[in-house]
């Protein structure tokens, strides 16, 4: 029996969500919620019925099974409560919220006893990109020894146009814009993916390119990392420098950034055995030759798994999750955990002292 899902949000990436809803045999595309006026056309688009509200899409016939939101961030929470409270599981779109508060009240909310039969998941997509996946594969077989640290890019430069109206809220680091909400937290919750909780932060904030007003918000940041399991690690984001040293440039995942022509490195991961760049998927080591840099280096290519759709593969696993066929990938604490980080980060270079973070993320 196919399982109903609701689409909450016709802006960009809602109907993204849609077409991967309606193309997976598993899954039926009932409603499209969204009180905007181009919300009924956009549901027409798609030939399913449309609901201005929640609260009207939970009192009609036309009830879902689950729900994928993706409204603007500070509406997150409400949204994701009140959908829980109608008995209905939620893929809820990164970030969690625009605060630690709220989405902390989300996690306590989810867990109660008469929710806590509900699947609640955060939208991390890129977890289900197959570059990531071939590169947890290559860690969780062990081929690179014991891991020892991580070396990450994210680089690119956006225009004028990107912070223009109706999205000049990018420009203020008060209404939620800025290089680490926006683009870091991706990176951060790939770095959880993939190498466990990050317990410390410290950071250097970049030269500011962008006047100051209208622009307030971060454009980049120099930080170091400490991971719960002892693993180290450094990552630059900058958004104001022409670069092809980032997730987008390296995948082709946005096709509205251009790939680059060769597969610029975004993350370096370095092990007891071997080091691997990420997205050429180069494997180095000395092969069967004694470790020693006296020797010469062996490259190994590492095969894609496949070149599915992340959306599509993100939706099949919150159907299996919901069916009791799979645990999470991103669960609520994941996002939350990732939002946490994004968080210490900017206090950390606001501060100039590092941030210790608790790896529960109820923790205060």
């Amino acid at each position: 029996m196919s399982l109903k899902v609701a689409i909450v949000g016709a802006g960009l990436i809602g109907p993204r969500h849609a077409h991967s809803v309606i193309s997976n045999s598993a899954t039926e595309l009932v409603a499209l919620v969204d009180p905007a006026p181009t919300g009924e056309a956009t549901a027409a688009m798609l030939n399913t019925n449309f609901y201005p509200s929640v609260a009207a899409l939970l009192s009609s016939s036309h009830r879902p099974d689950a729900a994928i939101v993706c409204t603007p961030n500070h509406t997150h929470v409400p949204l994701a409560k009140e959908l829980l409270a109608g008995g209905i599981h939620v893929l809820l779109e990164k970030p969690v919220s625009d605060s630690l508060e709220s989405g902390r009240s989300l996690l306590e909310f989810a867990r109660a006893p008469e929710h806590a039969h509900l699947k609640l998941l955060v939208g991390h997509h890129r977890r289900f990109n197959p570059y990531v996946r071939a590169t947890k594969a290559v860690l969780e077989a062990g081929s690179l020894g014991q891991l020892i640290a991580v070396n990450g890019l994210w680089t690119l430069y956006k225009p004028d146009s990107y912070f223009a109206a109706p999205t000049d809220w990018r420009a203020s680091g008060a209404r939620g814009g800025g290089v680490i909400p926006i683009n870091l937290v991706h990176d951060i919750d790939l770095m959880h993916h993939l190498f466990g909780p990050i317990v410390r932060v410290q950071a250097e904030k970049t030269l500011p390119q962008r006047l100051s007003p209208p622009h307030d918000a971060d454009e980049g940041v120099a930080l170091t990392m400490r991971f719960a399991s002892g693993v180290v690690g450094t990552f630059l984001v900058c958004d104001a420098t022409p670069s092809a040293h980032n997730f987008e440039s390296g995948t082709g995942e946005n096709p509205m950034i251009p790939r680059a022509q060769e597969a610029y490195d975004f993350y370096r991961i370095f092990g007891s055995d071997a080091s691997l760049s990420v997205p050429d998927l180069t494997r180095w080591s000395y092969g069967q030759a004694e470790k020693s840099w006296s020797n010469p280096l062996v490259a190994e290519k590492i095969p894609l798994p496949d070149e599915s759709v992340p959306f599509d593969l993100q939706l099949a696993h919150f159907v299996d999750v919901i069916r009791g066929d799979a645990k999470p990938s991103c669960s609520g604490d994941e996002g939350l955990r990732a939002l946490i980080v994004c968080k210490a980060v900017q206090t950390a270079m606001h501060t100039g002292q590092p941030v210790d973070i608790p790896v529960d993320p109820l923790a205060q």
